[in-house]
């Protein structure tokens, strides 16, 4: 009889260490850093970013006559990446990081002295801006890992990395059908605009509104310039 318990007893024994060993090896695997990042990100998490995309048209009138704009073709296209770091269930803060190219594109009428009074096909003041974006986010509703609808205040600064007045005229010079005209570095526009702003948002669909506290002309611009609109309205779109 004991010369049959010693064995199974053994065998046993060695079946239990080797589950306990597998069962070790499967923990060994687990990556708890991995595991944390990824609690730790997500649209309603602690840390999130994601893509948009948007357009905004100039809203509202020059302050004076000799500058007047094309509306819808008026506006401002722009493309960036979100940061969102959540503060708590209701509460967000973060940064945007974006490119955003702002045409005003001007009417050909006898008023028109913006640059000059000469008159053309079609004509546009063009700024090519680096912008950056801190806001501060309240969200509302019931929601799970969502981005949900939220309400964004925001300050916002850029550089114009271009200033480009471009024209084009039909017929054009020499015989052509047309001559197309880009004066870059233009010496009478301001270089580093800044701004307030506000988005309104439900998921990755956003209503969205920024306000120039900038001047658009320097010093240099010649007296009859007149300042352009300060408002950009439009739509954003998320990427996520």
């Amino acid at each position: 009889m004991k010369q049959l318990l010693l064995p199974a007893g053994l065998s046993l024994l060695l079946w239990g260490h080797g589950q306990q060993a597998q069962g070790q090896r499967v923990v060994l695997r687990a990556d708890p850093a991995t595991d944390t990042a990824r609690a730790r990100y997500g649209p309603n998490r602690a840390i999130y970013r994601h893509l948009f995309i948007g357009y905004a048209p100039v809203v509202g009138a020059p302050a004076g006559p000799g500058a007047d704009l094309r509306p819808v073709k008026s506006a401002e296209f722009f493309l960036g990446v979100r940061h969102k770091f959540r503060l708590s269930q209701a509460l967000a803060t973060g940064f945007d990081v974006r490119y955003a190219r702002l045409a005003y594109h001007l009417r050909q009428n006898s008023r028109k002295v913006l640059p000059t009074a000469t008159l053309h096909h079609s004509e546009s003041l063009v700024f090519s801006q680096v912008q950056l974006e801190p806001y501060l986010r309240l969200s509302f509703g019931r929601r799970g890992n969502v981005i949900g609808n939220y309400l964004d205040v925001s300050g916002w600064g850029g550089w114009a990395m271009g200033a480009s007045h471009h024209f084009e005229d039909r017929p054009g010079t020499g015989g052509g059908k047309r001559t197309v005209v880009v004066e870059r570095d233009l010496r009478y526009v301001r270089r580093w605009p800044f701004g307030v702003g506000a988005r309104l948002g439900c998921g990755r669909y956003v209503a969205t509104a920024h306000y120039r506290l900038s001047d658009t002309f320097t010093s240099q611009a010649s007296p009859a310039y007149v300042e352009l609109p300060r408002w950009v309205v439009g739509l954003e779109l998320g990427l996520f």
